[in-house]
This record gives structure tokens, C-alpha cells and sequence, in this order.
């Protein structure tokens, strides 16, 4: 154990400390919670943890520290000092370690104080060194560290200000806003901004219930479902949730791929303690595709034992994936068999007017006027929300960049070029295109190119024609040819009448998709 000695270290050490706080503080808080409640002393307890004191005036600035400040504190120390830091508040004079300010009377070319017990002190020396204190105490007391250069320009607030209604809104939207920026979530997920239909409302409810009672309603909570169906966003909505209600609370948010990460970097660093600590001792982690650990022994071993950590202490754990755990190949049985103990819900693609309230909701949060056909018209070409995010994106950008219209015609420009010149080319052939259709509505592939007109036969060969037109862009009288000669009349309607039921028709545009999908992973 040794001790920082070094006074201008522990000064340089709580600048840095006091420019990174400040960014994620308003100013009253700041000039008023860290100036006057300087770090005094930094102790080294090992090569991994520090122990650092910050000195307070009084009892009150200290537990407030203490109550309202810790988290943020104590992250920001972590980086700065890159160790494990142990806060220690204590009250006491925080000013009384600075050197001594100098004083304005410098005839005598003396430095020293002269002590009112000794008798040959005169009352001109007696006054000089009562104003000379009187200056250093004020110095010291009132310009909050002038020699740390972050004396505050204002003058300090009143005691009637620090605590009016206001200032204490101020400060529980501050720690919340600071402890949702450092844990990682996004502002724009959270409850509000999440559109619910028939497709995700029991994940809704689940979610909201997990946020409102952590750790005892649904433990763990395991949401599974397809790309751009809105896991990741009820996450950080429950992320978001449990910090309004209670910013002290420790929550962890990663992937899978993060978590493995941090294990390799542990074990390659030496510090798989550091790694223990940080996500055991957590109130929530949120942990989204956890699917990526299948397979990898130790990522796994390591995520079995801070599971069982962290339920056993009633810590809540939230896990997405785009499977269910019996369909996770190479996951544990043991990870299996826990993930299925709590509450599996999927989330199925969401359907036309989910799509809908979708647009409308994305396009009100980044300040974009989009009226109801412009909305219907996006839903009805785009099939995830993350796609119609994109949209959004573009759009804004068409409109302030350079300064167009929202119209049916921006729109269409902008679904030509996301969708179809950036979706992946499919390089299949027509005979593995009409095998995956025949399979996916399970009909014989003699049957889907014959003469039958029954109506179980006639959508998947729609479909097949469709894709066969779409995306391998085969001539229409070819395409005839696949299906019993048929001519490129018959192909032009086929493709004509998917087209227009893919604008309402939810089931159809979840076939197409997972055909789509399927050809895109055979693709050669």
C-alpha cells in the first residue's frame, strides 16, 4: 500500500476528473457538487485498485456525494486512473492541503505569519495577519480552487437555489441522462417511441412489467424474433425505465459479441477479476444476441456462472436472440435449460399498420412532417423497423441537404435505391428457386409448375414467378416456359397481382421475406 504524496499528481488526477464530470453535469450541480468537494488524497491498495478520499465541508455535501453522485464518480475515476477506484468521502477542510496563497505584503520580503503569542508582535503585524488570513481563507473558501484553474465565473448559488423544486429536477434528470449515456442505451428507444400492435404487445407488457419490478417479475426475460422486429428496442427501453425510477441502479448493456470480448481481454489482460466484479455485481444486464457465445467453451463457462451470480441475488437478466434457446445450435444444455426457466416470448415481423404507426412515429422523432399515404407507402416496400429507420435517415437527408419535397416520387427514388440496388444479389438458379417456394408452402414442385388452378397451388405459384422475375430477372416468356408453357401474359399478371397484395397482405410479405432469406443463404 502506498500513498500519492505528490500533491501536484493528485491535482493533475482531479482535473482530468473534473473536465470529464463536468460534461455530463449542468453547471449548477457542477460548480456547486464537485468544486467545493475537491479529491484530497489517492492511495494505491494494489497494482489493480486505488483508493481515492474527496473532502468535504460538511457532513450534508458529503452523503449528498455519496447518495446522488457515486456512480458517476467512481466511473469516471475508474477511467481516468484506469484501476479499480474505491471512493472514500470524508469531512473535514478541503482547501487545507493547498499551498498557502500568497500574500499581498511583500516589503517586509517575508514570508513567514507572525504568531499573536508572542510578544513582540506589534497590532500593525497583528492586523496584517489577520487580513492576510482572512484573504487566504477567502481564497481558499470562496474561489474553489483557483490554483486547479476551475474557479467558476458566477457567483455561487443560494442555499434557497440549490434546493428549490427546480434544481432537484434538474439534477435527478442529470444523474439519469449521465447513467443512460455511460451504460450505452439509445435516447430515441425507450417506451414512447416504441409502436405496439397484436405482433409485440405481450413482449411489450412483459418489458414494461421487467422495467417496473426488476428482478422480480420474469427472470429471466428471453425475447427472441426475425431482424427489425424490435428487440433491441424494448431493451434499452427497459434500460431506460429502471433509471428514471432509480439512476443508482448498475446495469450492464452489451452483445454477445461485447461479453465475449471483454472475456478474451480479461483473460489476455490477467484481469478476470475486474471482469467478475463488474458483471456480477450489477442490478440488471442486458445481454442482446446472446446467440453469438454458442460454441465458444469458455465464453460460455463464464456466462453460466454470472447468470447463476446474478439471479441468485435477484439481479435481473434480459437476453435477445433471433432464435429460440432449442433452436441455438452449439449452446449448452445447461444455458438452454435456463434461458427456458424464465419468460420466452417472440416477436413476430410486424404487420402493415404496425409498419405504418412505425413511419409515423420515427418520422415524428427526427421532426419530419410525413403525412398517412406517405407513411403507407413506405410500409407497404419496407419489412423491418430497422429498414424503415433507414428510410427516415434518407429522407431527412433528401429533404435539409438538398431541400426537396416530401412526394410520393422522393419516396419512390429512395425505396429504388435502398431497397432494391442495395439489397444482396441472389445467385440461384430458376430450378433452386421454384424447390425453395415448393418446400416453403409444402407442395411437389410437379404440382406447382402444372396446369392445376386450385387456390393452394396458385399463390405459391405466383410467388415463384414473382421471385424468379424480381430476382433473377428472367425473361417473362422463360419464366413461362418453367410452368407448363404458360405465356408472359399470364407471368405479368402473376407478378402484377403479388405486387399489389404485398402492400396489405401481412402473410405474403412474411413469405416473401423468409424466401428471400432462405435463397440468400444457398446463394452461390
Amino acid at each position: 500500500m502506498s500513498q500519492v504524496s505528490d500533491n501536484q499528481e493528485v491535482k493533475n488526477i482531479w482535473k482530468q476528473y473534473c473536465l470529464h464530470i463536468q460534461e455530463q453535469l449542468s453547471p449548477a450541480v457542477y460548480n456547486t457538487w464537485i468544486l467545493s468537494n475537491p479529491i484530497t488524497q489517492i492511495t494505491h491498495l494494489n497494482p489493480e485498485k486505488v483508493e481515492v478520499i474527496i473532502t468535504s465541508p460538511t457532513a450534508f455535501h458529503s452523503t449528498n456525494l455519496k447518495k446522488n453522485l457515486h456512480v458517476q464518480i467512481k466511473q469516471i475515476l475508474d477511467n481516468v486512473l484506469d484501476k479499480t477506484c474505491e471512493v472514500r468521502y470524508q469531512v473535514g477542510d478541503p482547501f487545507v492541503s493547498q499551498p498557502k496563497a500568497p500574500t499581498s505584503n511583500t516589503s517586509t520580503g517575508s514570508n513567514t505569519t507572525p504568531s499573536r503569542h508572542h510578544g513582540s508582535n506589534t497590532n500593525t503585524n497583528s492586523n496584517q495577519s489577520d487580513e492576510t488570513t482572512a484573504s487566504r481563507s477567502n481564497q481558499q473558501r470562496h474561489g474553489a480552487f483557483d490554483f486547479y484553474q476551475h474557479q467558476p465565473n458566477n457567483q455561487s448559488p443560494r442555499v434557497e437555489d440549490l434546493f428549490s423544486e427546480s434544481t432537484i429536477t434538474s439534477v435527478a434528470v442529470d444523474r439519469y441522462e449521465s447513467q443512460a449515456r455511460s451504460t450505452g442505451l439509445r435516447t430515441d428507444y425507450t417506451f414512447e417511441t416504441f409502436a405496439v400492435s397484436t405482433t409485440n404487445e405481450m413482449a411489450h407488457a412483459a418489458a414494461t412489467a421487467v422495467s417496473n419490478r426488476p428482478g422480480q417479475s420474469y427472470n429471466p426475460l428471453f425475447l427472441y424474433g426475425g431482424v427489425g422486429v424490435g428487440k433491441t428496442h424494448l431493451m434499452h427501453a427497459i434500460g431506460h425505465n429502471i433509471l428514471k425510477q432509480n439512476p443508482m441502479q448498475r446495469i450492464i448493456y452489451c452483445t454477445g459479441e461485447e461479453f465475449t470480448n471483454d472475456i478474451v481481454h480479461a483473460i489476455q489482460t490477467k484481469k478476470a477479476r475486474n471482469f467478475k466484479e463488474r458483471y456480477r455485481n450489477c442490478h440488471v444486464m442486458l445481454i442482446d444476441d446472446v446467440q453469438f457465445i454458442a460454441g465458444k467453451n469458455a465464453v460460455q463457462e463464464e456466462f453460466f456462472h454470472t447468470f447463476n451470480a446474478l439471479t441468485k441475488q435477484n439481479s435481473q437478466v434480459v437476453l435477445t436472440s433471433d432464435r429460440p434457446p432449442h433452436e441455438i445450435t452449439l449452446l449448452e444444455d445447461r444455458l438452454r435449460s435456463r434461458f427456458e426457466a424464465g419468460l420466452m416470448i417472440d416477436i413476430q415481423q410486424p404487420s402493415f399498420e404496425l409498419r405504418t404507426a412505425i413511419v409515423l412515429v420515427k418520422a415524428k422523432a427526427q421532426g419530419m412532417p410525413i403525412t398517412i399515404d406517405i407513411a403507407k407507402l413506405i410500409s407497404s416496400r419496407v419489412e423491418s423497423a430497422r429498414k424503415i429507420e433507414g428510410i427516415i435517415t434518407s429522407i431527412r437527408s433528401e429533404v435539409e441537404l438538398k431541400g426537396r419535397d416530401i412526394t410520393p416520387e422522393l419516396i419512390e427514388d429512395i425505396l429504388r435505391v435502398e431497397i432494391e440496388t442495395k439489397r444482396p444479389k441472389i445467385k440461384v438458379s430458376p430450378g433452386d428457386v421454384i424447390k425453395t417456394v415448393a418446400n416453403h408452402y409444402k407442395i411437389k414442385q410437379s404440382s406447382l409448375k402444372g396446369h392445376s388452378r386450385i387456390k393452394s397451388l396458385v399463390i405459391p405459384r405466383h410467388v415463384c414467378m414473382y421471385l424468379l422475375k424480381k430476382e433473377l430477372s428472367l425473361p417473362l416468356t422463360e419464366i413461362g416456359r418453367w410452368f407448363a408453357g404458360r405465356d408472359h401474359t399470364s407471368v405479368i399478371h402473376a407478378v402484377k397481382k403479388v405486387d399489389i397484395s404485398l402492400s396489405s397482405d401481412d402473410s405474403l410479405q412474411q413469405d416473401i421475406s423468409a424466401l428471400r432469406t432462405t435463397l440468400s443463404a444457398i446463394s452461390r
